[in-house]
């Protein structure tokens, strides 16, 4: 049987990881939105699980050097869909 994954699931899972990175790193949510130039509030926004865009969740990913996994999974992705065939 196939596991259904929600969406407000990732956000929070996204929000669980941002906060664990941000902590291990000693920073407030203050601190990192300042780095990110974001306002606080996005940032407690990521964290709570709540809508962000993808340009903040890729700022936070590229500051806690995510971006380059995400980005082999991506290039995994397509390289097994141009890998399929149909005979």
């Amino acid at each position: 049987m196939l596991e259904v994954i929600k969406i407000k699931d990732v956000k929070v899972k996204i929000g669980e990881v941002c906060k664990a990175l941000r902590k291990s790193d000693g920073l407030s949510r203050d601190e990192l939105a300042q780095v990110l130039d974001v306002s606080s509030t996005t940032i407690q926004n990521i964290e709570n699980g709540k809508n962000a865009t993808l340009d903040t969740i890729l700022k936070v990913a590229n500051h806690f050097g995510l971006l380059q996994s995400i980005t082999k999974e991506l290039d995994k992705t397509i390289t097994n869909q141009n890998n399929i065939s149909l005979y």
